[in-house]
């Protein structure tokens, strides 16, 4: 039986190491990558196998040639330019006129192929995947199976609110060679993403092998180190080069050790090493081929490549030393450090934690480095919230870390190229709005600067004036400290979670775009921003009677930008208007009570005989309405008192609403026949909906609402305006409407969930509503007779949300507490 290793990746997140070879030949201790991938193909009776091969081919061919050193016969398919996993694997079907297994040549894995080639002949499949339990199913493709093994479904690199179970693809096929009916020819397809959903389509037999054994995508560096120790703690079967000079401690030949070495192991110590007096290896060491060690020297859980050497009292702790490293007297790396190859580090010098040097570059001696070589250190975990990049300001987020995150975001669209940028009225905005700027000026990309602005005037401007995309930097509404960075597309709304994840790459591999001097970007101003805005506002609504009706209004701006834009469209809506905190102040708007704020406006609106209050967040985007009575009203009641007027205003139509929204929203669409499209919770999916799917109202459980008509994003000015013409057209008051409206009975919970059992609790949540109407949108959402539940991971935090709505706010908290018991007793 004939088996193809796909040896084609760059290996790109374990750069610098991957910078001069291809990953499938980083060697793990001290045997490449895919040479104990061949040695488990063999193992197997897998003697002909089909190399695919792209970046760095020759590395491969080099090492490999015809396989026969290693007991197989070895041939090789080349990629000119990238064809995908199944686009490469169609690039050798001369070779494959038989069933054959396929298997990615960069990962570490024991599992039993003869058992997925059994499995695969016993269902007579087209095609069996071989799947692994993880715990972390993020970044990796989700397949969920039936109990006989057939496949359901497919999930791609899913996000916590799409994790329904937790076996993972791991890119072990059989398959027939039927399977190239469904791999077109001459352009890149994925199986994962094309020809497996298309078998699936066709209702051809494909099934998926839970199996056992080890597997690891050794697709980060930490990743790569966590291998290690696993091999030393032989938790996976793979040889390993070497004698076993005791217990978990292996010496290759013509090693040298001086008697005086402390050795604590386990460890591996390759061919042709020196080790000099008094040094001392620690823990899970891995030592490859001819490296020399000089006196004194203290290495613990820690790589060293080939052909490196290592001065006296030099010092290395959790780090990645690439080939030919030479480090002098005294040097120290501390936890995380990489080196590529034949990096020089001077006499004394010291790495501080996380940093990289890529290959060929010297560190002087004496010097203390706390950031990457060339390109800068690491960062966070990750970047992306709900809402943004968010953290304290100059700390978390620092001009260093503005630069660096914008010459990843400007590495994503094209040299030449303008983004409009704006920001709050603080200083910490300012400054970080400046580094931004510097760094998509040294990536080729303009920026049009508005200063101090809204964020949908931000949005607007985005839209209007033909720049591929945005940011706004702001002060975090819930904490003055903090800052939050909001990147936006060409249509002025939030970058989707795809977008975020690719500028997140570029940020962790460093891997961005300097532009020559002549290609540097430029900064404009531009024009009338403010005045387009609110003409492009006022034409979008239809306000009929309200102009002219002596229409009065109490608006308090909470200190914020708004300031700079309601006075022109009052002007234009013709209203009596009383203005609270008319001017922006960031003290005021970092100490703003939104609550406070409203029961304010509440008290001027029923002194002054006003037909509607308002409060607008500091970004211009949120709005609290008070009636007419000056009651302030809830998100819920506001959400559905303006859906209650869209409904009524246009019959038939659509709206787009996230699942935790109460059923209450559903009676009132049913009314009207207005359909409502299910978003997830994220900001950004519900504009992604609102500029996609011909809704007319698009709202969140947080006083935001998108009128798509105008702009498909939050905004509080667009809010009012649309909310006073949509009450002129209905006629009577506010507070009538919302005497009217239904209660709402919704209770939420958290349960504290580690990041590596959400997917457990997820898939096993699943499992047992089987049966019942769920709803998958984002989460698990089980309808209930009277109500729902609502279970979704946290994007951010290692917390599970309960929401639950019943018929009594009792009922509701004890749904709510129900779920959560039984995800704890899942988690016990």
């Amino acid at each position: 039986m004939k088996a193809v290793i796909m040896a084609g990746g760059e290996g790109t997140r374990l750069r610098p190491l991957t910078s001069n070879q291809p990953k499938p030949m980083l060697p793990m201790a001290n045997i490449p990558m895919m040479e104990h991938v061949v040695n488990l193909l063999r193992q197997h009776g897998f003697d002909d196998i089909v190399v695919t091969v792209a970046f760095m081919a020759n590395a491969i061919r080099t090492y490999f040639g015809d396989g026969s050193e290693f007991g197989v016969r070895m041939v090789y398919a080349t990629e000119s330019t990238p064809l995908g996993t199944a686009g490469s694997v169609r690039n050798a079907r001369d070779e494959l006129d038989e069933r054959f297994l396929v298997i990615s040549g960069d990962v570490l894995t024991d599992i039993d192929l003869s058992a997925v080639v059994a499995f695969h002949e016993q269902r007579g499949a087209l095609a069996t995947l071989a799947l692994k339990a993880v715990d972390n199913p993020l970044e990796f493709g989700i397949v969920i199976t039936n109990e006989d093994g057939s496949v359901e479904r497919f999930l791609e690199k899913p996000t916590w609110g799409q994790v329904f179970s937790d076996t993972i693809n791991t890119g072990i096929y059989v398959l027939e060679p039927e399977i190239f009916d469904f791999i077109p020819e001459g352009r890149p397809v994925d199986f994962s993403g094309e020809t497996f959903p298309a078998v699936l389509d066709a209702d051809k037999a494909l099934f998926g092998y839970v199996a056992d054994g080890y597997w690891e995508d050794v697709g980060t560096l930490d990743a790569y180190l966590s291998a290690h120790q696993d091999i030393l703690d032989q938790r996976v079967q793979v040889a390993i080069a070497g004698f076993e000079l005791r217990p978990r401690v292996w010496m290759g030949k013509g090693a040298q050790i001086d008697p005086s070495v402390d050795i604590t192991g386990p460890a591996v110590i390759g061919d042709n090493c020196v080790i000099g007096p008094g040094a001392r290896l620690g823990e899970y060491c891995t030592l490859g081929r001819n490296i020399r060690i000089g006196e004194s020297v203290e290495i613990q859980r820690s790589v060293v490549h080939d052909n490196s050497y290592l001065g006296s009292a030099v010092r290395i702790d959790g780090s990645v030393l690439g080939r030919g490293s030479d480090l002098r007297f005294g040097a120290r790396c501390e936890e995380g450090v990489v080196l590529g190859e034949q990096c020089f580090v001077g006499a004394q010098a010291e790495l501080r934690a996380g940093v990289k040097v890529y290959p060929f570059k010297t560190v002087e001696a004496g010097a203390i480095v706390n950031s990457s070589i060339v390109w800068e250190s690491l960062g966070a975990r990750s970047l992306f919230g709900r809402d943004g990049v968010q953290g304290l300001a100059n700390v978390d987020i620092s001009p260093e870390l503005a630069v660096r995150l914008s010459m990843a975001w400007a590495s994503t669209l094209e040299k030449g190229t303008t983004v409009t940028a704006s920001r709050d009225t603080s200083r910490a905005a300012r400054v970080l709005k400046r580094a931004i700027m510097v760094g998509c000026n040294a990536a080729g990309v303009n920026v049009d600067d508005l200063e101090a602005a809204t964020v949908p005037v931000t949005r607007f401007q985005i839209k209007s004036s033909g720049s591929l995309a945005g940011m706004s930097v702001r002060l975090a509404p819930d904490d003055p400290e903090k800052v939050v960075l909001r990147f936006f597309d060409q249509d002025g709304i939030d970058i989707d979670e795809t977008v975020q994840r690719k500028i997140e790459r570029l940020y962790y591999r460093e891997d961005v775009r300097r532009v020559l001097a002549r290609e540097i970007g430029d900064i404009g101003f531009p024009p009338r921003a403010l005045e387009h805005y609110t003409a492009a506002l006022i034409d979008s609504v239809e306000l009929g009677p309200s102009r002219g009706s002596e229409l009065k209004l109490v608006l308090d701006y909470s200190f914020g930008t708004a300031s700079f834009v309601m006075p022109n469209l009052l002007a234009k809506l013709e209203a009596d208007v009383l203005v609270v905190n008319p001017y922006a102040n960031t003290m005021g708007a970092t100490t703003f009570d939104r609550q406070a704020g409203a029961t304010r406006v509440g008290d001027l609106v029923r002194t002054s005989g006003a037909q509607l209050g308002a409060v607008i967040d500091p970004g211009g985007e949120h709005l609290t309405i008070v009636d007419d009575e000056g009651h302030p009203l809830s998100d819920d009641e506001a959400l559905l008192a303006i859906l209650d007027l869209v409904a009524g205003a246009y019959p038939g139509s659509r709206v787009a609403l996230p699942v935790a929204v109460s059923r209450a929203a559903e009676a009132i669409c049913r009314r009207s026949g207005v359909e409502i499209v299910w978003t997830k919770l994220s900001t950004s999916h519900l504009m992604e909906v609102a500029s996609s799917e011909a809704v007319v109202l698009a709202a969140s459980q947080a006083g935001g609402f998108i009128f798509p008509g105008f702009l498909p994003a939050y905004d509080a000015a667009a809010t009012l305006v649309n909310l006073v013409g949509l009450l002129a057209a209905r006629g009577g008051r506010l507070s009538e409407l919302v005497a009217g409206l239904p209660s709402v009975h919704i209770a939420h919970q958290s349960v504290h969930t580690p990041w590596e059992q959400k997917g457990m609790v997820m898939r096993t949540l699943v499992e047992g509503s089987e049966g019942r109407d769920l709803v998958l949108v984002d989460g698990v959402k089980v309808l209930e007779p009277d109500g729902w539940a609502l279970v979704i991971p946290d994007p951010e935090e290692p917390v599970t949300h309960v929401w639950a709505e019943a018929g009594s706010t009792a009922q509701a908290g004890a749904r709510a507490q129900e779920y959560a018991v039984r995800l704890r007793q899942l988690l016990r």
